[in-house]
């Protein structure tokens, strides 16, 4: 939806106000105060067992930010009537990311809990008052592009469509599932729109109203298939799918066309689908498939799948667009160095490890991970390159293709027992190096004034 002021005007193309009230106060603090040495963040997710693993995605969209988070006319105003002094606006009116660093992960790692996806290292301000848009132009597409890879994992090489476009969150949030589905799942969409932008191959068949709309259910398929003979996947539950089933077969052999198949939407679809596909397959249609969808998830599909159904695809709709399960990743956005001088909190759970830090993989082998400080001796290679530097993007151009095809490799790797449900109870966590756990531990006796007991435990989690 189109953002408006309350003078109605739409909103500009500078997103310098996209971005929290506190953080501007934190900000116009740290501008009197002259304190705009380098600054480094670190964007991660906390641990949690219902997501042992993630599918990272977005960070193109966070280096896209670094080109339009500016200050224009519009935006200052605003300012002035949050009642921030004019110098400090002629500061914000000024402010460019031009200088400074991003290191991150490539779009379609998969990643654990604590790894970082990306580190911003920029003037204390530029770099806090990024943390909003940040957060959120990473979070929501990590997170269904990881729902994504999960229901790929249990299709067993089924087909996938995403249904959920209706039940986003907003129109440019379907499109960006849609996105997200599709890179993190190969999902094919009924989203037109996310179709037309991104080259996602397009699916789709016919509603309950369609069949409604007529008054008899075999003139609705009679109709359907004479007007979509390529595309004569038939809706069969309106009213009885076994009886549904049967009338599509007939209007089938009326019409002299083999059915492209069937989708069933409701009740036992276990069941359903064995008769389904032995009523096509006793018409002679064995080459039609059978597509089953309503309220699906990686749960319901791996039962399907396990149970032998004969399903050839699934339609996943709000389960997958919200991640209904879990529709939200606890992600932060947290600072780890100024001026040179590593900080970190120690606030039992939400504590974190202070420094640039550094996942290396041995053998690209995620259950061997190791999160260390930037530039430490690891074996394996590390996940987090510079993508931006000073303004000038160093990261390669964005490639939906390579994208996939990074997801499949890191899927493809992952240990038998993170593929399918169920899930471990604890999620893995990736080994802490030596030199970042002395760093921690140097940080953490300075943060106390070295005044803890020895047994004193306030280690990260």
């Amino acid at each position: 939806m189109t953002g408006h002021r309350r003078d109605g005007s739409a909103r500009t193309g500078q997103l310098g106000l996209c971005t929290d009230l506190y953080e501007l106060r934190m900000v116009e603090s740290y501008l009197r105060r002259g304190m705009t040495a380098p600054a480094t963040f670190s964007l991660f997710i906390r641990p949690n067992p219902a997501r042992p693993w993630y599918v990272a995605l977005g960070i193109e969209r966070a280096l896209e930010l670094l080109s339009t988070f500016r200050f224009g006319p519009e935006e200052l105003d605003e300012l002035e009537r949050l009642g921030i002094d004019a110098a400090t606006r002629d500061q914000f009116a000024a402010m460019q990311i031009d200088t400074g660093e991003v290191w991150a992960v490539a779009d379609g790692t998969i990643v654990l809990a604590q790894e970082p996806l990306l580190e911003v290292t920029a003037p204390l301000p530029i770099a806090q008052l990024l943390e909003t848009a940040v957060m959120n132009v990473v979070q929501y597409p990590t997170l269904i592009a990881t729902k994504a890879a999960r229901c790929e994992l249990v299709a067993d090489g089924r087909q996938l469509a995403d249904f959920g476009f209706r039940r986003a969150h907003g129109l440019e949030t379907g499109i960006e599932a849609a996105l997200a589905a599709f890179l993190g799942g190969g999902f094919a969409t009924s989203n037109l729109e996310a179709g037309r932008r991104y080259g996602i191959p397009g699916s789709g068949t016919m509603a309950h109203s369609y069949v409604q709309a007529f008054e008899d259910e075999r003139d609705a398929f009679r109709s359907f298939a004479s007007d979509h003979p390529d595309n004569s996947i038939l809706l069969v539950d309106t009213y009885d799918t076994i009886e549904g089933v049967r009338r599509a077969i007939e209007v089938c052999h009326e019409l002299g066309i083999e059915p492209k198949g069937v989708r069933l939407d409701s009740g036992d679809l276990g069941e359903l689908a064995v008769d389904t596909r032995r009523q096509l397959d006793d018409a002679g249609f064995e080459n039609a498939v059978v597509i089953a969808s309503g309220g699906l998830d990686e749960h319901a599909i791996h039962e399907l799948v396990s149970d032998g159904a004969p399903i050839d695809g699934f339609g996943v709709g709000t389960a997958l667009t919200v991640s209904e399960d879990h529709p939200g990743l606890d992600i932060v956005y947290k600072l780890v160095a100024y001026d040179d001088r590593p900080v970190a909190k120690f606030s039992g759970v939400k504590s974190t490890f202070p420094g640039p830090k550094q996942v290396h993989r041995p053998d690209e082998d995620i259950s061997r991970d190791v999160l260390t400080v930037r530039g430490a001796a690891e074996a394996g290679a590390g996940l987090l390159q510079p993508v931006w530097r000073d303004g000038e993007r160093l990261a390669e151009p964005f490639d939906l293709d390579t994208v996939r095809g990074r997801v499949r490799d890191g899927l493809a790797r992952l240990p038998d027992d993170w593929r399918t449900p169920p899930y471990m109870d604890e999620p893995p966590m990736p080994a802490i190096g030596a030199e970042l756990d002395e760093l921690t531990e140097k940080v953490r006796r300075e943060a106390f004034d070295d005044d803890l007991p020895s047994g004193e435990d306030r280690t990260c989690d």
